[in-house]
């Protein structure tokens, strides 16, 4: 898959003529990105006493902070803001989560 979205990136520097692609460099660093969050919450929310199941929910919700919050911030401050991004987050998020999901509880 990653060699997929890189694929896509290959053809050249411009973006998507809406300026705003599903694939290219600036996706793969938000799944990334939201994968990374999404791990070092849970880490860190299980190293203070919480439970499995209990971390993965509170580093969902500091993922979904995070990525909600860099959005808003390009709105405020000249960049532009995405749903796209925003999904490529949650698909990091996501996958880090089902990787969480198997690890030793």
């Amino acid at each position: 898959m990653l060699a997929l979205l890189l694929a896509f990136q290959l053809h050249g520097p411009g973006d998507h003529p809406s300026g705003d692609s599903w694939f290219g460099v600036d996706k793969v660093k938000h799944f990334f990105m939201g994968a990374f969050v999404q791990s070092v919450s849970y880490s860190a929310i299980r190293a203070s006493g919480g439970s499995h199941d209990a971390s993965l929910a509170g580093a969902a919700g500091v993922t979904a902070g995070v990525g909600i919050g860099k959005e808003l911030w390009d709105a405020h401050s000249g960049g532009t803001p995405s749903v796209r991004d925003l999904i490529w987050d949650a698909a990091g998020a996501g996958t880090a989560t089902l990787m969480l999901r198997r690890s030793v509880r």
